[in-house]
């Protein structure tokens, strides 16, 4: 019988998957559910040593000999900084140590109690990566405990460092009530740089054998090569779902599929997922996958970094986007592949929700603003880098544009997105459009405060007043505080703030107003910036948001 405390289980499940099979252990009561554990674990083999500073170097002289991870399992408190000699010559004789100490829960820690002090970090420079494990209580307290062992115990696979993990354990400590471990899903690493012929085994047979292949591209940067051809033939095979942040062309539709079918919608579910690039804006696109439990997942990343966004990564590839795409698209013409039924499903959703986009036509608002301006700058000749600010902007750059679009998706704050955009400007002679809220433009005012800025520089303000975002939220309006405190109302316009900056300044009140706007913004030449003001009515913004939802229902 295994602990009944749930992140030993997940802890143990996982040595077991990473092929942990030997384990120096320490006495002690906090860590005596791992050890247990360990010991009841019939693929480890458990080598006791009383004293830490012994027991990290015996762990070190097993890693030597096997070539493999070894762990070195200690209690609470000091028992943890006995083991950092040991663990300072692992790293710099690069050995698998995985350190395991166990901890008392956070909130005793400092408070005069028995064998408590910080752990986490407590070994400094000589591990590749530390991490606490939480105790779960929830599924994604789980799949967080999860995914912080399968990061640590790659790190130490294929870099060949020694790792920290920290498990806190709370009272209490000796309830051996569990049948068996868990069946906890491991992530597999492959690193297949410049290597054609291993991605087209690690990746190329699966995506072939799968009957409802699905691709997701998030964020690229614009001057990302890939092949447009080998892209066109994926995207005629698989269903190929990507946003104005990654520069292909033809950005999908997929949050209003969602919306109209449902996220619970079998037919639109895939059975193999391949993710590249960076984060996605769609929260709709993240919920649906995350519920896709029968699918097989897989992420490429040039650098090897490991972002478990869809919570369901079962193989992390080292490789170049260009690479695998180009792999993926030859192995289709080789095996002279057609469509899947679950290609013509999609397909035709998507379809259905272009049209939709292109023929709702909201009233006076934010939305119309953002309609309004895209249609302009499809038929203008002259090139415009445009930039999106976070939040309601940027969601509306997913409706209407048709071009790469810059946007400070890294964390997704709301400051600094007109500083990007007036920086971007003072390096090229091209125009440079920036659509910002209300909330992020007068946060990040002082950008136009720049004797550098010139007459390339085009901004769209989007006032309503408030964040607009947060009257979308489901619940808030429950709340009294929701205007003033949470979406931060206030009755302040950019007029003054363009006089005192050189900025030339228009507003628009009504559809007329707004066109003329646009117009003026982009036709006329300047030496100074130029700044368009759309002032709207929150309630009227949310209105064309919602009605335009609704069409898809």
């Amino acid at each position: 019988m295994y602990s009944d405390k749930e992140n030993v289980n997940i802890l143990t499940a996982l040595l077991v998957k990473y092929g942990v099979s030997h384990a120096v252990v320490c006495p002690g009561s906090r860590n005596a559910p791992i050890v247990h554990n360990l010991s009841e674990c019939p693929h480890i083999e458990c080598t006791p040593v009383t004293d830490e500073r012994s027991a990290g170097f015996y762990a070190l002289g097993m890693a030597q000999a096997t070539g493999l991870p070894v762990a070195v399992c200690v209690t609470s408190g000091t028992a943890l900084l006995n083991v950092a000699p040991a663990v300072a010559e692992a790293y710099y004789q690069h050995r698998p140590l995985v350190v395991i100490s166990a901890d008392r829960p956070p909130q005793w820690i400092d408070q005069l109690d028995g064998q408590t002090l910080p752990q986490g970090g407590a070994l400094g420079p000589f591990v590749g990566k530390w991490v606490t494990l939480p105790e779960p209580r929830d599924d994604e307290e789980r799949w967080f405990c999860n995914r912080l062992v399968c990061e640590s115990l790659l790190k130490a696979t294929w870099d060949s460092v020694p790792v920290h993990i920290n498990v806190p354990i709370s009272e209490p400590l000796f309830q051996f009530t569990c049948s068996q471990l868990p069946d906890e899903r491991a992530i597999d690493y492959v690193e297949l740089t410049n290597d054609m012929d291993a991605i087209a085994s690690e990746l190329g047979e699966r995506f072939l054998q799968a009957e409802r292949p699905m691709i997701v591209i998030g964020r690229l940067d614009s001057d990302v090569f890939l092949n447009l051809e080998s892209y066109k033939r994926l995207a005629d095979y698989a269903v190929v779902l990507h946003e104005p942040l990654s520069d292909l062309p033809d950005a999908a539709h997929f949050d209003e599929v969602l919306y109209a079918a449902g996220e619970d919608n079998e037919a639109l579910r895939p059975d193999f997922v391949l993710y590249m690039g960076d984060v996605v804006v769609s929260k709709r696109l993240k919920q649906f996958l995350r519920s896709c439990s029968g699918a097989f997942f897989a992420a490429v990343s040039w650098q090897g970094h490991l972002a478990d966004t869809f919570c369901r990564l079962q193989l992390l590839v080292k490789a170049y986007w260009a690479d695998v795409i180009d792999v993926l698209a030859d192995c289709l013409s080789t095996a002279n592949r057609r469509p899947t039924a679950f290609h013509h499903v999609w397909q035709s959703a998507l379809e259905k929700a272009a049209l939709g986009a292109e023929t709702f036509v909201p009233p006076y608002s934010q939305m119309a603003a953002v309609r309004t301006l895209e249609w302009r700058l499809r038929f203008r000749s002259e090139k415009t880098f445009v930039h999106y600010a976070n939040s309601t902007s940027i969601r509306l750059a997913n409706i209407y544009a048709r071009h790469y679009v810059f946007c400070n998706r890294g964390v997704n704050g709301i400051e600094g997105s007109l500083s990007t955009a007036a920086g971007f400007s003072c390096v090229t002679g091209e125009r440079v459009c920036c659509v910002i809220g209300d909330l992020s433009f007068f946060y990040d005012q002082n950008a136009l405060w720049n004797r550098c800025l010139r007459g390339n520089l085009r901004i769209m303000l989007l006032n309503n007043g408030r964040g607009g975002i947060f009257n979308m939220l489901r619940g808030l309006e429950q709340s009294h505080a929701r205007d003033a405190l949470v979406a931060a109302s206030h009755d302040t316009t950019a007029e003054g703030i363009c006089r005192q900056n050189n900025v030339l300044y228009q507003r628009a009140t009504d559809m007329d107003s707004l066109q003329r706007g646009i117009d003026w913004l982009l036709q006329t030449k300047s030496e100074h910036p130029l700044l368009l003001e759309v002032l709207t009515d929150a309630a009227d913004d949310e209105r064309a948001y919602k009605d335009y939802y609704a069409t898809f229902r």
